[in-house]
């Protein structure tokens, strides 16, 4: 299914959901209503028929049987019978009679039609048999009546017997009319329920879309608020529920818009002021560098006693310089002013030098070879690396390994195409690891949990400064800790992945400066 029509899908369902319930709700009423209206027609047709059928028996019984002799002949009933059928009623009638005791004849309007098979026994019994005569019953014989059905066909079977030894009838009479008639009413009703459930869909698309248009209006505006569009407000008309709730969302989308407004002024006013702090501390410290590097010169003619004293002043000064310079980092990336400055770099070579500038070529082991160049910030990468190897060596344990590695990129471009390579570097010490409720916080700002180490060289931010070096490369980096073959942890390892070429991601940052710039100006 195409994201098309799960889009369309996903913006019906509540009108969908609206549209079935009033469908549901119109069918059971048509239907309802449909059932109870043929159920009482079907009654009342019926039951006029059959009155009126049984009516002209009763009296033609009364008034041609009764009339004949206690022992008529088989034509005598027959004639009885065809007469008693040629009235308007539209029935047949069967005739039974004796002509000796326990003897009976039948005399009947059309045997091809009705016989005495068709009339159902307990009809026959209920009929034949002989009631006492009391207050609460006048007299012997009564009349019944049954719906019997022959095939598709139904039919009334009534009958009685004429008191004092007169004959017993029995008539039959069709009632396909009647049944057409209630199929026509029944397809009537059936189309009728049919468009009451169209008209109620129908009704239900303009009732929902009465509801839904302004919640789409207020879905949109919430996803325009959510892409950072503050000033977002609805139009408000009416004073029903959905009113209220715009009224609402405007309210607080005001509310929301002051406090962003605000917090980003106290955020701009904390950056401005470590930024200007930052470079105000610059010029004493540059003082303070010049006089500490006499010192340390120095250091070795000095009184025993000074001499301690003199070694704190110097690599206090130089941890202090370190943390200037790491806040004006922050700061820049804070600020959205950081830039890429792109150059082909042998990885190699370039971890090389950054281990020879620190001195650490003895502590650590590189396996890398030569003539891997990935298009990077020389700076910067050489930042990411000070840190992480650096990182190693003063919390890990010896030896610090360094390999890298090239990967297919995990993503695609935006135009379809190939991303490319991925570089993989990946800095693995020996010591005993990071504790696992340390492992999500260190890449956080001046997070510092080893228990053991209440006071560190370190600033806090170095970790941090990495994972910003390579996040602004489109990269990223991940901490974790290695195991042995036993399932020991061996030490922790952080797994830094670049993009081999990074001028698409320098090119975007110089978009974004740009735009910065026109809507700022």
């Amino acid at each position: 299914m195409s994201k098309g029509i799960i889009s369309v899908l996903r913006f019906t369902s509540l009108r969908l959901r609206l549209v079935v319930v009033f469908a549901l709700v119109a069918l059971t009423a048509a239907v309802s209503a449909s059932g109870i209206a043929y159920w009482l027609n079907r009654e009342a047709v019926l039951k006029r028929t059959q009155d009126s059928a049984l009516n002209d028996f009763r009296q033609e019984m009364q008034n041609r049987a009764a009339t004949l002799p206690p022992r008529p002949t088989e034509d005598e009933l027959r004639r009885t019978a065809e007469q008693m059928a040629s009235g308007s009623a539209g029935y047949s009638v069967l005739l039974i009679g004796e002509r000796d005791a326990g003897k009976p004849i039948v005399g009947a309007s059309n045997p091809d039609v009705f016989t005495l098979a068709d009339v159902p026994r307990p009809l026959r019994t209920a009929v034949g048999t002989r009631r006492p005569v009391t207050d609460a019953n006048d007299y012997p014989y009564h009349l019944f009546w049954q719906r019997t059905q022959r095939g598709s066909t139904p039919y009334l079977v009534g009958g009685t017997k004429i008191d004092g030894g007169g004959p017993t009838g029995y008539m039959f009479k069709s009632l396909a009319a009647e049944k057409a008639d209630l199929n026509s009413l029944a397809w009537s009703l059936g189309i009728a329920t049919g468009l009451a459930v169209i008209g109620s869909v129908l009704l239900a698309q303009v009732a929902a879309s009465t509801v839904l248009r302004p919640v789409h209006r207020l879905g949109e505006a919430a996803r325009q608020l959510g892409e950072g569009k503050l000033d977002t407000r609805l139009r408000v008309s009416g004073n029903d529920e959905l009113a209220d709730l715009s009224r609402t969302f405007n309210s607080a989308a005001e509310s929301l818009q002051k406090k962003v407004a605000d917090m980003s002024a106290r955020e701009e006013a904390s950056r401005r002021f470590v930024a200007d702090m930052s470079h105000e501390l610059r010029t004493p410290l540059t003082a303070l560098t010049a006089v500490t590097e006499v010192l340390e010169d120095e250091q070795d003619t000095l009184d025993p006693m000074i001499a301690p004293a003199v070694a704190l002043v110097v690599s206090e000064t130089r941890r202090l310089n370190d943390l200037v310079e790491n806040l004006m980092e922050v700061t820049r990336f804070d600020a959205g002013t950081a830039r890429l400055v792109l150059d082909d770099v042998d990885i190699a070579d370039q971890i090389t030098a950054c281990i020879d500038a620190r001195a650490w070529l003895d502590a650590v082991d590189l396996d890398a070879e030569r003539g891997i160049v990935a298009r990077l910030d020389p700076r910067r990468l050489d930042v990411i690396l000070a840190n992480l190897i650096g990182n190693a060596l003063k919390h890990g344990g010896s030896p610090v390994r360094v390999s890298v590695r090239t990967e297919p990129a995990a993503e695609t471009a935006e135009d379809g195409e190939e991303a490319g390579e991925d570089l993989v570097i990946v800095v693995r010490d020996h010591g005993p690891g990071i504790p696992e409720e340390v492992l999500p916080h260190v890449f956080d700002r001046f997070y510092k949990a080893s228990a053991s180490r209440p006071r560190s060289d370190g600033s806090g931010l170095g970790l941090s400064i990495a994972m910003e070096n390579a996040l602004i490369h489109g990269g990223s980096i991940t901490a974790a800790n290695s195991t042995d073959e036993d399932g020991r942890v061996d030490g922790a390892m952080f797994v830094l992945r670049l993009p081999r070429d990074a001028s698409g991601i320098a090119r975007e940052l110089q978009t974004r400066s740009s735009q910065g710039e026109v809507e700022e100006s």
